[in-house]
């Protein structure tokens, strides 16, 4: 009994000490709107936790996983990331899409693991807690607001929307503008209407592709902040050595702006942001090749201010007392499933082409940085049809409602087979016919699969996917030695 009961504390010793050592890793997901960040995550978790194939995710190849399991959100100030009203979902008949991300959320993974380090066994530290923290591609654009003021933020942001690409998009806040006087008095009719007329605008430019035009973020998802002071400004038409009268109406929204980054991007960097170990960026590049040049314009842009808001870097000692950095981040292309298996690797290839001066200036820092394109779920399977004696490759699935191609609309209900066309070899064609609006792709979207397979206990599989597995290698096998 005796010899029962000191092994007990010896077991109880160890996993305190085990409890109390074990890493934690948060990763950053976020992607700019209709990325897939709630499907990429819902499947990031399904497969970990149910099993799900992952042949090039290393400590699952080698058969060191022990299990996966959801743990209580760890912090009590943020909203827990809803996974079983996604997988709800996305397992439901007919399937569904879930909502996309419209505030930060969490949610902790513990994976259980086999080290194949002895000390590790020893001391019971075959555990890691994966917090995972998804947060709107939107906020992330605010973060360079934090190094402007609000004459810079106006110059450039009524420079963009002087764009002639923007002309129709912003006529009715430009017009607005024009017969409002900076050096007025205060008046918060005029405060609000600037500011709906200039978030309409976004809206508008957010509908056409656009992504790096969207700040201020919150503008276009408020939250519990809609109609508050905060997200009532407009910016405005200032020389640089302007001076403002106190109670003008330049100097309101001056004050609003300032208030805006104290209050909304601030605390985003300070209590969320900065705690980010690991960053996946997920981009919807097929979109942008396929809107034009404008829109892949945009899209570049958007990449280059994403990349400068990250702390790119290896971490040390000296990261406890100067903050930590983002050591890895992966730029993943979503949607690899509505290409054929060719163009997998031409799509990463783009992608990599849009991010190239931003990789390079990350890599410099010592950070980790990849890029692939990868399907969280994928929706389409891949079969070969003949056309005037050519075999094409094609993608069989189920196109969503509305969808048009070759004359035909879909019901949401037929399967269908679609040759979307390849990506050319070479990344920059692939950019340059976009510009020049003769991309080869014709593209739809598609309903997610039916999932046919059951675990023992009559829950659904995981889900089928496209180098999920990879990415979940690049970001997190490091850890899970």
């Amino acid at each position: 009994m005796a010899d029962a009961s000191y092994s007990d504390l010896i077991r109880d010793a160890q996993t305190r000490l085990g409890d109390f050592l074990t890493p934690s890793l948060r990763l950053g997901v976020t992607g700019l709107s209709r990325a897939g960040k709630t499907v990429f995550i819902t499947s990031l978790i399904r497969n970990l936790i149910s099993g799900g194939r992952l042949p090039f995710f290393a400590p699952e190849a080698e058969q060191r996983i022990v299990r996966a399991y959801l743990e209580p959100q760890p912090d009590d100030s943020v909203p827990r990331f809803d996974y079983e009203a996604h997988l709800r979902d996305l397992i439901a008949v007919p399937p569904v899409w879930p909502d996309s991300t419209r505030r930060i959320s969490e949610l902790r993974i513990t994976i259980e693991y086999r080290s194949g380090s002895l000390l590790k066994r020893t001391l019971g530290l075959s555990k890691l807690y994966l917090d995972i923290v998804d947060y709107p591609g939107e906020w992330l654009i605010d973060l360079p607001l934090l190094t402007q003021d609000y004459r810079a933020f106006s110059s450039e942001a009524l420079r963009l929307a002087a764009d002639p690409s923007r002309a129709a998009a912003a006529k009715p806040f430009l017009e607005f503008l024009a017969g409002t006087d900076p050096a007025a008095g205060e008046d918060e009719q005029i405060a609000i209407t600037g500011a709906k007329l200039f978030t309409e605008y976004l809206s508008r430019m957010r509908e056409t592709g656009a992504q790096s035009t969207l700040a201020p973020g919150r503008f276009l998802l408020p939250g519990d902040l809609e109609g508050s002071p905060l997200l009532t400004f407009f910016p405005m038409p200032l020389a640089s050595d302007e001076r403002l009268p106190r109670a003008s109406i330049a100097a309101m929204m001056t004050r609003r702006f300032e208030s805006y980054k104290s209050t909304v991007v601030r605390p985003f960097f300070n209590d969320h942001f900065a705690r980010l170990d690991r960053q996946i960026v997920l981009v919807d590049a097929l979109s942008a090749l396929n809107r034009g040049a404008d829109a892949l314009a945009d899209l570049e842009r958007a990449m280059t201010a994403i990349l400068q808001a990250f702390r790119p870097g290896t971490n040390s000692w000296l990261s406890l007392l100067m903050g930590r950095k983002i050591d890895r981040v992966l730029f993943a292309a979503t949607k690899a499933d509505h290409l054929p298996a060719s163009s997998h690797d031409r799509l990463a290839s783009v992608l990599k082409l849009i991010v190239d001066d931003s990789v390079t200036r990350a890599e410099g820092e010592g950070a980790g940085v990849n890029a692939m394109a990868l399907a969280a779920i994928r929706a389409t399977r891949e079969t070969t049809a003949k056309q005037g004696g050519e075999l094409l490759p094609c993608l069989v699935g189920i196109p969503m409602t509305g969808e048009r191609i070759d004359g035909v609309t879909f019901n949401g209900k037929t399967e269908a087979a679609i040759f979307p066309g390849d990506l050319p070899a070479d990344p920059a064609a692939a950019l340059d016919a976009a510009r020049r609006a003769t991309s080869p792709l014709e593209l739809i979207r598609f309903q997610p699969p039916k999932l046919l397979d059951v675990l023992a206990d009559g829950t659904p599989a995981a889900f089928p996917h496209i180098r999920l597995d990879r990415a979940l290698d690049f970001l997190i096998s490091d850890y899970l030695t």
